[in-house]
């Protein structure tokens, strides 16, 4: 099985800096693409960054200039630098990736259990 683990989610001021983290963790042989997804409530789901493995990234309109995604390949970790946080950017921030398990030849869409960030005003 492949488990993803997120931190670093919070309570911040706008204007403020956070940092999350995301190691995928399990029977892995591969981690393909790996990326952020966020959630407000109410809302659907929606992109916020996601990042190849070979480092190709894109970013959701709404976050480019202030977030950066980035990967260490090494410990199956993607991480996101949010800053110049907004309180529109307030919602739970779930981690994905595409992976092969070393048990199967084929890529999996996994979820972490999501992590809160709330931006204050």
């Amino acid at each position: 099985q492949v488990q993803l683990v997120e931190s670093g989610g919070g309570l911040v001021q706008t204007g403020g800096s956070l940092r999350l983290s995301c190691a995928a963790y399990g029977t892995i042989f591969r981690v393909n693409a790996m990326g952020w997804y966020r959630q407000a409530a109410g809302k659907q789901r929606e992109l916020v960054a996601r990042i190849t493995s070979g480092g190709s990234t894109n970013y959701a309109d709404s976050v480019k200039g202030r977030f950066t995604i980035s990967r260490d390949n090494a410990k199956n970790t993607v991480y996101l630098q949010m800053n110049s946080l907004k309180p529109e950017d307030t919602g739970v921030y779930y981690c994905n990736a595409d992976a092969v398990r070393t048990d199967r030849p084929y890529s999996y869409n996994y979820w972490g259990q999501g992590t809160q960030v709330t931006v204050s005003s």
